[in-house]
Order: C-alpha cells, then structure tokens, then sequence
C-alpha cells in the first residue's frame, strides 16, 4: 500500500526531469532465465539478448521482414536460400562475422539440452547449410518453405569461437556472451540486472546510449516509483490503475501499441494430471479436461470482455482466435466465445461432473498486464459454475520452468506469433509434441490431432498466399473447436518514459535499449 501512495504522490508531483546523460536505465518486469540467446525462447530472455546479439534478419516494430545481419538474400532454387552478410561486421572481441558463425549458430539449438522451450523450432526446416564463402551461406529445406525468413529474425548469431564447447550456465558470468550487437557485455546479477556498454562497431550506426543497465523490478509500483523517483529513464508495463495519471503526466512520455501477443489458457489433457480432484479432494478416476466439452465449459465461463475493461483498464483485446485481426492467418468465422455460465453448467453435467470437481488454476505474477489479478477473475468464473477452484501464481521465471515440466493442469500463459502469422502459433503450442519435427515445444496442454497437424504442416510447404492462408484457418478452426487451448485476449503493451525522451513501440512487445531515443 505504502508504495502506490509513494508513486500516487510522484505522479502528481511530477518529479521527473528530462534526459541530459549517455546513460539508460531500463526497467523490465521479468528476470530472464538464462542469458545464453539460444537456450530459453522466452520474451525476458529475449529483452536482453536483443541489446547485444543481432539476427539474420529482423522484424520491424509492425513486425515485418528487413535485413539485419544478412543485407540480402535471394532463391537459388524452390528449396535453396542464399544470404549475404554485411561486410565488415564483427563481434564484440573483435573477430570478424563469417557464414561460418551463422552456421554454427543455426547447428547449435539442437546440441542443447534441457531447453524448457528451445529454438529448435525455428531451425529444424533446415535440411543443409552451404558456407560458399566468408559473406555467403546457402540454407536448404526439404521442400518449399515460405516461412524461413520469418524464422530466422528469431535465432540470434553467436560467435563460434566463443561460445563452442562453453555450457549454457556459463553465460552468467560473461562466457559466451560475444555478439555483434549495439551493446557489449559488462555485468549481471541474476534477478537484479544487466549491465552493458555501448559497441563502439556496431554495424548498425552509433547507438542511442554510452551505457544501458536493464534492472529487473517485477513489482509494477515499484517499478513506476522508480521512474518517477529519477531512478530509471524508462520501463515497460505501465501499471493499470496509472495510466490516466501517467498519461497526463507532462514529466512522462507513455506509448502504447496492440500486441501479437495471444493471452490463452492451456488445459493439460493427459490421462491423469496433476492439479485436479474430486470436490473433497480426492482422487478422479479420470482426468475431467480430456473431455472436449469440459474445455468448452472452461471457455464459456470466462467473462473475456469484463476481464479487458475491469481487470486490463481496456488493455485487452478478447478474442477467439489465434493470432490478431491485422495477421496473417486470423479466421474472421472464429467468434468470440460467448459468457454463458449457465450453459458451462449444463456442458459440465452432461461430461459427468454435475457436482464439479476441484482444480489449482496457475499462473505468472510479473509478465503479463495484471496477470495476477486476471488468473483470480478467472478462477472466481470458474467457481461459479461449480469447480471448486484454487489459485497460485508465482514469478515467470520459476513457473515457465515448471510450466515446461508439465507441473500444472490449467494455467495462464501468452504465445506471440514471432513469424507474424499464425503457422508460428500453431508449431508451438498446438501441433503434438514431437521432438524430431520441432512441432508442440510449448503444447503445454498436451493436445494432439493429426489432422490439425496436416493442415499445418502442409500449409508451411506452400507458397501461394491464398491457399495457405485456408490451410491454416482450418487447422486454427479445428484446434479452437476442440479446446486445444482457451484463447481470451490479445494484450496491449505499454511503456513510459521521462521527459523528452522518444519511444519506439513494437507489435512484438519487445523492450530493448535501442528502443528509446534520449533527450537532444
């Protein structure tokens, strides 16, 4: 309480002053796991990879394909790419960016172990990998793949000189961590900061800060308190009940934008899992969510619109589907899941559970807009027609890595469609888990249709627009339909910074250094 009156009083104090440093400091509302950039596909892994290691190529803040390390490509043939790296790039010790680097860091998602989600699933259409010379590489699929690039604006260029042979754990200290990024390595504390300074060759032009120290403040007030307090220059995730004042606040820069980030619900449909039971708590002879019109219960029982107004303060967008209305691949006949807990109630009966059942929904406390508040709506909802249902969440760090553990039954998490269409939705979390395809790395739920998978799979080997496209909204129709997961909303991001500063808002939600503009 003593810390939303704190940051109450800043904002009408307004005691921020503009920028005059070289100096940014960021805060973030999640740790990441892991600062090896190819070990954990995760969105706080990624807000700090960003700063120091660069991809092939890159999404713009709308989330479309431009060069980046390669500074064009070209189709030697339906099943052969061919990139050409800028010149004179090198890393951060120095040596030079070769394709041979680039082939090394496309071979090295597989060789690690224990990834809770990995980037193998980016990487395993790759059939071959050509090295013609020092700029040039040739990459092959085994059949025509028009998702490549897309791909590849996902896994960040490692130095092979620096990273072979060196453990994911060693990271944290600084080993391995040689990119060619906009910023160089100096210090981290695990869940309390990153500390870098700027790359003076960068092949990207001088960047915007002398040095860029990312601190890791999950709690949301404390995080405002801070920016207010003169302590950081900028954050992401603006509180909900301060955005009007921080929006009116004239010591403050705020930025906002629609993210492809889909919110969902998975819903582990194994034989036996292990957070649900009986009323009384005892054992079930059967798992309730393997049954497809329990799932659809769930879905008819979530309030979608009042979570977004009440608990989001209007940054929620409810929907149906997979990805967003403005990419590739949303099927408009997916409308959104009536609030109908009456018929959940009637669907619960006819599945054998008239009485209900008991069940611990989960969930992250700092990565999403109030996502804590939004698993308790959602299991206040559920009560409510009759499951008897407890709440626990926990910091992001901790509860992907259980997550990825099938530690949990239901629980809320978030997929944004890295590829901008919803093939990148449908590989991760909908197609079942095999490990030889790269397909299901995030199917939390444990779902698994072959024929969603065929729909897919055959859509990701064609090339014509609009037969892809029905490809996929008929492998989103069908998954959707029976519960693969519970879609509620797309989320809005939102970031603020001090005066005079300018902000670079992206679709992808990533929050990185070069990202905000100081003071002229």
């Amino acid at each position: 309480m003593r810390i939303w009156v704190a940051a109450a009083m800043a904002l009408v104090a307004g005691v921020c002053g503009p920028v005059l440093a070289g100096d940014l400091r960021l805060g973030l509302s999640s740790s990441p796991t892991s600062l090896d950039p190819q070990f954990h596909n995760l969105g706080a892994n990624s807000n700090v990879a960003q700063n120091m290691f660069d991809t092939l190529v890159q999404m713009d803040p709308d989330s479309r394909i431009k060069p980046g390390l390669a500074e064009s490509w070209r189709h030697v043939d339906d099943l052969t790419w061919e990139f050409t790296l800028r010149a004179g790039v090198t890393f951060h010790d120095g040596s030079a960016l070769t394709a041979d680097d680039v082939a090394w860091s496309l071979e090295r998602p597989a060789s690690l172990v224990n990834s809770p989600a990995g980037y193998v699933i980016f990487t395993r259409a790759i059939t071959s990998k050509q090295v013609v010379d020092a700029r040039t590489i040739r990459l092959s699929t085994a059949k025509p793949y028009p998702l490549l690039l897309s791909d590849l604006s996902a896994v960040y260029i490692v130095s092979r000189k620096a990273t072979e042979g060196v453990p994911t754990e060693a990271f944290a200290t600084g080993k391995g961590v040689v990119g060619t990024g906009a910023y160089k390595f100096t210090f981290y504390a695990r869940d309390d900061r990153v500390v870098m300074a700027r790359n003076p060759a960068w092949w990207g032009g001088k960047s915007a800060w002398d040095t860029a120290s990312v601190r890791f403040l999950p709690n949301n007030a404390t995080r405002l308190a801070a920016l207010l307090a003169g302590d950081l220059e900028a954050i992401e995730g603006v509180p909900t009940p301060d955005l009007e004042a921080v929006k009116a606040n004239k010591a403050l820069v705020f930025a906002q934008k629609k993210s492809h980030r889909m919110i969902y619900l998975y819903v582990d449909q194994r034989a036996e899992t292990p957070f649900v039971t009986a009323k009384d708590g005892g054992k079930l002879a059967k798992n309730p969510l393997a049954d497809m019109r329990v799932r659809r219960a769930l879905s008819m029982a979530i309030n979608r619109e009042a979570i977004a107004d009440r608990v989001l303060g209007g940054l929620g967008y409810p929907t149906n589907n997979l990805v967003a209305e403005t990419l590739f691949g949303n099927d408009p006949t997916l409308g959104l899941m009536p609030y109908d807990p009456e018929g959940a109630r009637k669907l619960l009966a006819e599945a054998g559970y008239a009485d209900g059942f008991g069940i611990t929904i989960h969930g992250p406390n700092n990565r999403f807009v109030n996502d804590a508040q939004v698993v308790q709506a959602i299991g206040q909802m559920l009560s409510r027609i009759g499951i008897a249902t407890k709440v626990e969440t926990l910091p992001m760090a901790s509860y992907a890595t259980n997550g990825a553990k099938s530690m949990y039954s239901l629980g809320l998490i978030g997929y944004g469609a890295q590829t901008g269409e919803s093939s990148s939705t449908l590989r991760a979390i909908i197609m079942c888990e095999r490990q030889e395809s790269g397909g299901g790395l995030f199917n939390w739920s444990h779902y698994c249709n072959p024929k969603v998978d065929a729909f897919t799979e055959q859509a990701l080997s064609t090339v014509d627009d609009a037969a892809r496209l029905k490809l996929l909204q008929q492998a989103a129709h069908l998954a959707v339909d029976e519960g693969a997961i519970v879609p509620l909303y797309f989320q809005a991001t939102t970031w603020a910074a001090r005066q005079g500063m300018g902000v670079i808002p992206r679709t992808d939600e990533r929050t990185f250094a070069e990202i905000f503009r100081p003071a002229p």
